[in-house]
């Protein structure tokens, strides 16, 4: 397994292992290609592309619907992928493949709606269009903390509108690669349509800047770190390309005075800790109303000690770290508390020297969930992305407040705010800088057919999933068709019929 390209799959290229990280047991053993390998996946999309385009829309929609079905038999078996190569507890796997599948059942209809519009003209005798086309090629790099959710997010509505495509999956993922691709191109897929280059970040940067200086690619869509997506932007922006950027979140909770505490704490566990708090819209810091924080940390706290961490193929709150990279990293953000905040909890590595009851993951790549109460706007920990299972929290006295600390640390992802009064839940929406905005959920509640993305640190204002992807992956065309038998100037040869514009109704 590693790269395909063209309708198969690469027989050379640097050797790689993955290991589920869990157990550490080898999963896969791939080969990693290089800059030229993407640039070869580009050009070879680019000869593709027109064929797909010219097939028609409701044809292509049929594909995305074999996909999914094709997802969905095999829905079990692409979980326990998903589980052995990244440690995802094997629920939210199962739930990160049915997504796919809404995905795929969403835009299978697309592709008889990929409306545009008739316009009337001001001049007689001509009529007015307007046209979705494809954008060309797209090249997609995407994360491999959600390795077939996220993709589905870009790879469906991207190939329905009638583009070709270039993937590039998290390298250390191969099993998971191979498996989502291979599910794609049997549901019907021609060969060129979409190929997946399986490499490192280096490497894909350079291949994505000589297949831009080469003109093959059209669209970059990437999901990653807000530091990378900064250069992403300025590499695409060089080739007057708009990006679509889906980064980094600091994803606040705010507890109102009157909010169901039980629930809040419910939803701050599932934020903060489901997936072992490695998601862009996991929970950075609880905000919690002055007269309600001792009660709500005490529940808090423990809800927290009383939840099973390990083995992801168990009744868990979470698994293990991604990888003994994304561990060593979270390690190095736990340098960020200082002597004034709270620690709950232990931190770090979970070991036989520093145990944890309710664990039934030895042995493996695991963290101690840790909380930090006494978390401050000014703190290095209320703004930096984390990507671990430890969570912030904060006090506030006022609502002014609860939203200032809400948007100060310049993310705008995702935002939750658990109250009981309406009033509340609409000012919060009307004031939070978030893209994505919960009331009385967690931070992660996306569903396929709403728009998906953040503003200010956390992208660039494209969005994914439903409708709105669309624009991602389409430009507009407009046609204006004058069957006058002569030329006919806008603006200038237009009809004025008098008015008498001094009337006044008699008093």
């Amino acid at each position: 397994m590693g790269s395909y390209v063209d309708g198969s799959w690469a027989s050379a290229g640097v050797p790689l292992a993955s290991t589920n990280p869990a157990t550490g047991e080898p999963v896969a053993t791939a080969l990693l290609g290089d800059a030229s390998t993407f640039v070869d996946a580009c050009r070879t999309a680019r000869a593709a592309q027109k064929a797909w385009a010219a097939t028609p829309a409701p044809v292509r929609g049929r594909v995305v619907e074999q996909i999914g079905r094709l997802v969905e038999a095999n829905k079990e078996a692409l979980a326990a992928i998903v589980t052995r190569e990244i440690g995802k507890p094997l629920a939210e796997a199962r739930g990160e493949v049915q997504e796919v599948i809404d995905t795929a059942s969403f835009f299978a209809g697309e592709g008889r709606r990929l409306y545009g519009q008739t316009v009337p003209s001001e001049m007689p005798d001509k009529q007015l269009f307007t046209f979705r086309v494809p954008v060309g090629v797209a090249a997609i790099v995407t994360a491999g903390n959600f390795p077939v959710a996220v993709p589905s997010w870009y790879l469906l509505p991207a190939l329905l509108c009638g583009n070709a495509v270039v993937w590039k999956p998290a390298e250390y993922t191969p099993a998971i690669a191979e498996a989502f691709t291979e599910l794609f191109v049997r549901g019907g897929l021609p060969a060129g349509v979409l190929n997946t280059v399986l490499t490192d970040g280096p490497a894909t940067f350079d291949g994505l800047s000589g297949a831009l200086e080469a003109g093959l690619v059209d669209k970059i869509g990437f999901t990653g770190s807000s530091a990378v997506g900064v250069r992403i932007g300025e590499l695409a922006g060089h080739h007057l390309q708009h990006p679509c950027l889906e980064l980094g979140g600091k994803n606040p909770l705010v507890v109102m005075p009157d909010a169901d505490l039980d629930l809040a704490v419910e939803g701050a566990l599932f934020s903060g800790f489901g997936t072992a708090g490695q998601r862009c819209t996991s929970l950075g810091t609880v905000i919690v109303h002055e007269s309600v924080h001792d009660e709500f940390l005490a529940r808090f706290t423990a809800a927290v000690e009383s939840a099973v961490v390990g083995d992801p193929t168990g009744d868990v709150l979470f698994g293990p770290m991604i990888s003994e990279r994304f561990l060593e990293n979270f390690e190095k953000h736990l340098a960020l508390i200082e002597p004034h905040h709270t620690v709950i909890g232990s931190t770090g590595r979970i070991t036989p020297a520093d145990p944890r009851g309710n664990f039934t993951g030895e042995p493996g790549i695991y963290a101690h969930p840790t909380i930090v109460d006494g978390v401050r706007a000014g703190d290095a920990l209320y703004s930096t992305e984390t990507f671990g299972p430890i969570v912030g929290v904060a006090s506030f006295a006022t609502f002014d407040e609860a939203v200032e600390l809400a948007n100060g640390h310049g993310y705008g992802l995702s935002a939750s705010i658990y109250t009981s009064t309406p009033a509340h839940a609409f000012r919060f929406r009307e004031r939070v800088t978030a893209g994505m905005v919960s009331v009385n959920n967690s931070t992660s509640g996306a569903e396929a057919h709403l728009p998906f993305g953040g503003n200010g640190r956390s992208g660039n204002g494209s969005r994914q999933s439903g409708i709105w992807v669309l624009d991602q992956f389409t430009r507009w065309q407009s046609m204006n068709w004058d069957f006058g038998g002569k030329l006919q100037k806008a603006q200038m040869d237009t009809a004025e019929l008098p008015a008498d514009t001094e009337y006044r109704l008699p008093r």
